[in-house]
């Protein structure tokens, strides 16, 4: 009987020592992070391209006192990342836990967050020393990010905490547009708007991060991730490394780059283009369906037709006309609308202002 017991005791720990060995064997590996994540600036020194909110930053950091702050600007500019830089330099490593409450558009945000959770964690005082023995202010940092998609009542019931907590607590709104931010808080706070950043400056960072990646690339390709990007970093380094990932080992091509943009050939739009100015409305229907049977966006077409139309040898009075077709086609797509008719009908509409020339 004590054999078996035994036997069973034995067959019972040793899974037990073989999962010990698994999870010290996994421990050491790194984990895998986003490059979003990985090149996230550490510091409000390595910020680019947003100098007005990084130099009234660092004079807030030095006398270690912060106004309520609004940062509203285009996706993928740096608003969230100068803020948590910001935090990160104020705060320490250590107490940066326990100082910041980050709230996102995932998180319910409604009247009922903003009166108990945001409240709550606004009253609580703190201490004004660090364990480094740095100095370090006296109150916290509540950042709440996409603050325009926050209802209106939870907005109006923030700003009474704004004023009452002023003591302990300084707030951060971050915003894709100001002008959903109601005016009350928008008074509270110190407003900087960020810029989508220039050409030449997220290139340099892509350039920076194929180096520490060890990647192969071509400049055409770079040249095409600034261009599909529009002015947004988190976009360009998403499609870099999706790029990576895709052609391991192999040279990164500007063609790669539109193929995982999901951005037409400009030889498909000129195609369109020639046939809206020359050819006939049945040539026009063919050509319509096979671009939106490969599976291009309806609002992908728009938005490079615009580009397209404005450098275009047409009058103004005629790109108004088309203009302003687009403006309507672009609201039916939002609405929901079919995008094969929607791109017809606009496509009818530049050929018949072509054909009064």
């Amino acid at each position: 009987m004590q054999a078996f017991l035994k036997g069973a005791s034995l067959q019972a720990t040793k899974p037990q020592k073989d999962k010990a060995a698994v999870g010290a064997g996994t421990e050491k590996k790194a984990k895998p992070v986003p490059w979003v994540e990985k090149y996230r600036p550490k510091c409000v020194d390595d910020i680019a391209y947003q100098e007005e909110v990084v130099a009234v930053l660092k004079k807030s950091l030095e006398g270690a006192d912060l106004p309520n702050l609004l940062f509203y600007g285009p996706p993928g500019t740096g608003k969230t990342s100068t803020i948590l830089a910001a935090t990160r330099e104020l705060f320490g490593p250590e107490l940066y836990k326990q100082r910041v409450l980050e709230l996102n558009a995932s998180d319910e945000r409604g009247i009922q967050v903003v009166r108990e959770k945001v409240k709550r964690f606004a009253q609580l005082t703190v201490a004004g020393t660090r364990h480094d023995g740095k100095p370090c202010p006296p109150f916290k940092v509540i950042i709440l990010d996409e603050a325009d998609s926050m209802t209106a009542p939870a907005q109006a019931a923030l700003r009474r905490t704004m004023e009452k907590e002023s003591r302990t607590t300084r707030f951060c709104l971050i915003c894709n547009y100001i002008s959903r931010i109601i005016e009350p808080l928008t008074s509270r706070c110190s407003k900087f708007r960020f810029k989508p950043l220039a050409n030449d400056i997220q290139e340099e960072r892509l350039l920076e991060i194929c180096d520490k990646e060890r990647l192969k690339y071509t400049k055409e390709s770079i040249a095409a991730l600034v261009r599909v990007s529009d002015g947004d970093l988190r976009k360009a380094i998403t499609f870099l490394q999706s790029a990576a990932r895709l052609n391991v080992d192999k040279e990164i091509t500007e063609r790669t780059i539109v193929d995982i943009a999901g951005v037409i050939p400009t030889k498909m739009i000129d195609n369109l283009l020639q046939i809206c100015f020359k050819g006939t409305f049945e040539k026009l229907e063919i050509t319509m369906k096979n671009m939106v049977d490969e599976g291009y966006a309806a609002t992908q077409i728009l938005s490079q037709l615009h580009e397209s139309i404005m450098v275009y040898n047409l009058s103004d009075q005629q790109k108004s006309a088309i203009t302003e077709k687009m403006a309507v086609v672009d609201k039916c797509l939002s609405d929901g609308a079919d995008e094969y008719l929607q791109m017809l009908s606009l496509c009818s509409i530049i050929m018949q202002q072509a054909s009064r020339s």
